[in-house]
């Protein structure tokens, strides 16, 4: 009968399973990752800020108007969509401001704000928030925002703390 060694199986097995392990924990990372789009309207040197309905959740935070992403749509028409569905406005997507991810509970939220000019009239109501408002961008910080909204506040504001 043949001697088998198999301390190198064992070996090469452990390394596979580790392999396998860090492969996963990517895969699992890279699933808790929630890619959301929000439109950055900017007019009269004013923006809008949305404020949270309270029994939506981050309630009473401020963000910028938007919503996630659906499989085989683009960042754009998302934000289109979401405008639409939202706010009952057109709007035109002009460019990126920045994409920033934050981590809200097990998830990481992908926010990817985008430049958005309106296509007719501002917004008066929408189904998400309960108080909508044009803001000076200095202004910006002095409003409780939503975590995932920070960088681009302090971004638009000049600022480099916010709340």
């Amino acid at each position: 009968m043949r001697s088998v060694n198999r301390q190198p199986c064992a070996a090469a097995s452990r390394r596979n399973l580790s392999a396998v392990s860090v492969l996963t924990e990517a895969i699992v990372t890279e699933s808790r990752v929630i890619e959301v789009v929000a439109a950055v309207i900017e007019q009269d040197g004013r923006v809008l800020a949305c404020r949270r309905r309270p029994e939506k959740a981050a309630g009473g935070k401020w963000e910028f108007p938007g919503g996630k992403v659906e499989q085989g749509e683009t960042n754009a028409e998302a934000l289109i969509r979401e405008i639409r569905e939202e706010l009952g406005i057109p709007v035109e997507v002009t460019g990126l401001l920045r994409i920033d991810d934050t981590e809200v509970g097990s998830n990481v939220i992908r926010l990817i704000c985008l430049r958005t000019r309106l296509r007719g009239e501002a917004p008066t109501t929408s189904l998400d928030h309960d108080e909508l408002r044009w803001v000076p961008r200095g202004n910006l910080v002095a409003l409780d925002w939503a975590a995932p909204d920070l960088p681009a506040v302090a971004e638009l504001s000049g600022s480099t703390t916010t709340r």
